[in-house]
């Protein structure tokens, strides 16, 4: 089965930087898909059903809080699984996003070893 891997920032250098740093995936099949907004990102989840987004919270049109929220709510794509990225540390925003159902929480500036540890991990489950 092919994996892939929705990467969505509207920092279009933010979104090279994750591509640079999950890179390594691509050479093990793994397809990385690109959206730089909350709507796009939606768009690309009911195309392509990605395994694993990484999703930035703070974004025009549709932030991604409530990308994560439509995501989790849907039968057919609740399995995926979300890591909220966020120049936020603050508990409050952590908080909230684990209620909005995000599996994960990273905060930027994230560290790239941690970030490919993470992908492996959740593409070999």
């Amino acid at each position: 089965m092919d994996k892939k891997i929705l990467i969505v920032d509207d920092e279009s250098h933010i979104r090279m930087l994750i591509e640079q740093t999950l890179e390594d995936l691509e050479d093990e099949g793994v397809e990385l898909l690109f959206a730089e907004n909350g709507e796009e990102a939606l768009n690309v989840i009911n195309e392509s059903r990605p395994n694993l987004v990484f999703l930035d919270v703070m974004m025009p049109k549709m932030n991604g809080m409530e990308v994560c929220q439509k995501v989790k709510k849907e039968p057919n794509s609740s399995d995926i699984y979300i890591i909220l990225l966020t120049a936020k540390g603050q508990e409050i925003d952590r908080q909230k996003g684990l209620e909005m159902g995000a599996d994960k929480y990273m905060t930027k500036p994230f560290d790239p070893d941690e970030m490919l540890a993470v992908a492996e991990e959740i593409l070999k489950s």
